[in-house]
């Protein structure tokens, strides 16, 4: 291999290992009891940044939150209003000092997200596709969004 070759192997490999990682599937998932088929993204960014606080069945929304910052809370956040971690952070900080509302609760990992969908009426909250795919057969909860990468 001469010197050219390769240092165009080592910066091939160098490029594949500095690509950002494929961006998962997201989709927004709610309690299967929520009286609730479908929601509009305008909707699930209400939700989520605190400006609605019932879903339009007029169950309470109780959205919940993916572990800070875990890679598909930023994710959503980013896809969803095309803010960053620090943007969100920001945005509660305000309005939890002024006494508004509050952030949505906050799960330790994917798995409570699910177990909180599951048995909470009107809870709603993200999760990558494939993490749902594996509870498919759980039919207490439902997508009512589904975030395109």
């Amino acid at each position: 291999m001469t010197g050219r070759s390769y240092f165009l192997a080592c910066f091939a490999i160098l490029a594949l290992l500095a690509a950002p990682p494929a961006s998962a599937e997201l989709v927004v998932v709610a309690n299967a009891s929520s009286g609730v088929e479908r929601l509009s993204r305008d909707e699930v960014i209400n939700i989520f940044l605190g400006r609605y606080r019932q879903l339009p069945s007029g169950i309470a929304a109780l959205p919940i939150d993916q572990p800070s910052g875990s890679p598909v809370k930023a994710q959503f956040y980013r896809k969803l209003v095309n803010k960053d971690l620090a943007e969100i952070n920001t945005y509660w900080a305000r309005l939890t000092f002024s006494g508004k509302t509050s952030p949505p609760r906050q799960a330790a990992s994917t798995a409570e997200v699910l177990d909180w969908l599951a048995s909470t009426r009107g809870a709603i909250g993200y999760v990558e596709r494939e993490k749902l795919d594996e509870r498919a057969k759980d039919e207490r909860i439902r997508i009512v969004l589904e975030l395109t990468p």
